[in-house]
């Protein structure tokens, strides 16, 4: 029996809510064995982010080929790409590698406020891992920031795919929690918007919520899924997972990555 296997490429949250522990949590809760490349350590907790580490970029390179040359990856989430030499790496070891089934998460900032993405890092975010994408998970403030525009309504959140898909990935996905009436996403792939709907739940327990849904529609790729099926499940595996999310520390509460059995 072939176990699909998901790989993502982001920080570490000390915490545990975030990061490559949300990812590596999402993949089991689908039965995807997943694989980890950090390229940064936090000091983190529910509060906010104490401090950041980022590591050199080549060994963030020899982990994405330590990993790839064996077990290989049916799919990829990347997160936080905090540095131009580590977007450069990346990118230069997943083109490599002929890696495909690429999820992006635009991570820039943290749920805390706190930046993750370096100012200068922005242009290599665009220039280097957008055209390497299939699918690119933007938030509101992400959207706004790529696209050069304001985008706070569904109106607004279509003119932003399209200009962020003008910039190179296959499909862009505009998440739309923090929508004032709605929690509808948007799907946009060059041709058709395709909506995914779903309540907004009030809920402070939030935390990760980005990183747990671009991993989520990873694992759903890597089990060979169409891109609009990975995001439905995943869509509706989040918001279970914010609705029944709880709260281990003192800020924002978590999500619950295993709703189904604890």
């Amino acid at each position: 029996m072939a176990i699909p296997k998901a790989l993502t490429i982001a920080g570490s949250d000390s915490g545990g809510g975030a990061g490559i522990q949300a990812d590596l949590k999402t993949f089991s809760a689908f039965r995807v064995y997943g694989m980890s490349v950090l390229t940064a350590i936090t000091a983190q907790n529910s509060v906010g982010v104490q401090g950041v580490f980022n590591l050199p970029p080549e060994f963030v390179a020899r982990q994405i080929d330590s990993v790839l040359a064996d077990f290989g990856a049916d799919a990829v989430k990347l997160g936080m790409l905090s540095t131009t030499p580590i977007i450069q790496a990346v990118a230069e070891r997943l083109h490599a590698h002929r890696q495909r089934s690429i999820v992006l998460d635009p991570v820039m900032i943290a749920k805390s406020g706190d930046p993750l993405l370096e100012p200068d890092a922005r242009a290599a975010l665009v220039k280097q891992m957008l055209p390497l994408a299939d699918v690119v998970t933007p938030n509101l403030h992400e959207a706004a920031a790529l696209a050069d525009m304001p985008v706070s309504s569904e109106a607004e959140m279509e003119q932003a795919a399209r200009r962020i898909l003008a910039l190179g990935p296959k499909h862009v996905l505009v998440k739309g929690g923090h929508l004032k009436e709605s929690a509808t996403d948007i799907l946009w792939n060059g041709r058709e918007f395709t909506r995914f709907p779903a309540p907004r739940i009030d809920s402070p327990n939030t935390h990760g919520t980005g990183c747990t849904f671009s991993s989520a529609i990873a694992a759903g790729l890597a089990r060979g899924q169409t891109l609009e099926r990975a995001i439905r499940e995943a869509k509706a595996y989040v918001t279970a997972a914010i609705r029944e999310g709880f709260q281990p520390g003192r800020g924002v509460g978590a999500l619950r990555h295993f709703v189904e059995r604890w």
